[in-house]
């Protein structure tokens, strides 16, 4: 009998609040641990693997890429670059892409778009209009935009130049505004992640944006966690017809490679000029080929058709097998990105559900959150109702 491997990183920084697994290998929409044990994954790496795990035409194209080059510097030009770029700014109607290797890269340079944005216009004060309940990131400057007190706490003094707003109402934008001419952009998730699952109203999207139009302001839209094909559209705020000035992305982009890009409409595109921003990991080969051939497989594969398909699937399926239980407040979001809001904190599902097989993470305290790979099938998504409702009566029950 093999022994059993401890779960353990001492060396480590204590940053997260680790469950005692440790992961070894995975293959579509499963995972195994260094001890065997197999999960369903309905985490994806928290919205990161697209195409799942040991995709057969992904992992070809990049060892590939690893044979070839890896990484060599922005003094150069990556032809894998241009091809992304020119790819990403077809499907979002935008015009130009910045490269960098996470989400939090995209929002920092989001936020110092807009503020370039306004000291071009003259404004000395530049101000942003932020969410409450959003997340944004962990630098000092993402932190500052994000909506939630207890990640912000122990870093203060925060970045000033924001002016938070509720979800969902227009007015109290408007107010929040009002005769102020220092704000240069509204900026937010089209469905908030760390928040709870939240989603922006279609009416309410097509009244930011004419608002941004009338007031000269820059609309950016985080789609770091709900974009890339995870709602059925490329990116969660096509559903209201729209196009942002600016998109930061990243998660799915690279189905696992670190790889962030900011996209830029004719209003933000020629902001940055050479040696105002820069990463030096950003942008390189093997990164932009993950992103090409992501986006290539997924279009091949019709992945954002299955998303939304399968996503209704497990919603339906959801709210069927939890219907009428008073400990159930909602079951919300699109495609493949949802949340079951509890009426108490439900932290302990991460592991519970672990123990059971499946993978899931459970934020704003009281929503369980799913985000799978987008390549899940009804029958996986099924598998997730009878792994997942059990654990969820038997909690509200104790």
């Amino acid at each position: 009998m093999t022994n059993h491997i401890e779960a353990a990183s001492p060396h480590t920084m204590n940053t997260y609040a680790r469950l005692p697994i440790a992961m070894e290998r995975g293959q579509g929409c499963r995972v195994w641990d260094v001890n065997g044990k197999s999960y369903l994954d309905g985490l994806g790496g928290i919205a990161v693997n697209t195409l799942g795990h040991n995709h057969p035409k992904l992992v070809p194209a990049l060892q590939d890429q690893i044979s070839k080059l890896i990484h060599c510097s922005n003094y150069y030009h990556v032809p894998n670059a241009e091809v992304l770029a020119k790819k990403l700014t077809e499907l979002s109607g935008m015009t130009n892409a910045f490269f960098c290797s996470t989400g939090l890269e995209a929002n920092e340079a989001a936020l110092k778009l807009a503020r370039k944005f306004g000291h071009d216009k003259g404004i000395s004060n530049p101000q942003i209009v932020v969410y409450e309940k959003a997340f944004h990131g962990r630098s000092i400057a993402t932190l500052s935009a994000t909506g939630n007190v207890k990640v912000q706490k122990g870093f203060e003094p925060l970045v000033e130049g924001f002016i938070r707003v509720p979800l969902n109402d227009i007015e109290a934008l408007k107010k929040a505004t009002e005769g102020n001419p220092n704000v240069v952009a509204v900026f937010f998730e089209t469905i908030q992640g760390e928040g709870g699952i939240n989603p922006m109203r279609i009416d309410y999207l097509q009244q930011v944006r004419q608002l941004c139009n009338e007031r000269d302001w820059l609309m950016m839209i985080d789609e770091v966690q709900c974009g890339m094909g995870r709602t059925g559209k490329w990116f969660a705020h096509q559903w209201a017809g729209i196009v942002p000035d600016v998109m930061p992305l990243a998660k799915g982009l690279g189905s696992g490679v670190p790889i962030g890009a900011v996209v830029a409409g004719p209003k933000a595109a020629n902001i940055f000029q050479p040696g105002n921003h820069g990463t030096t990991f950003g942008g390189n080969p093997l990164a932009m080929r993950a992103g090409v051939e992501t986006i290539r497989i997924m279009e091949e594969d019709k992945l954002m058709e299955n998303a939304a398909k399968v996503g209704a699937h497990l919603k339906a399926a959801l709210e069927k097998a939890l219907a009428g239980n008073p400990g159930v407040k909602e079951i919300r979001g699109q495609g493949l990105m949802l949340g079951i809001e509890l009426n108490k904190p439900c932290g302990a599902l991460t592991e519970r559900a672990a123990e059971a097989g499946l993978l899931l993470s459970v934020t704003a305290d009281s929503v369980i959150r799913l985000v799978p790979p987008l390549i899940l099938t009804e029958a996986e998504a099924d598998e997730i109702v009878a792994l997942l409702v059990p654990l969820i009566e038997a909690f509200l029950k104790g």
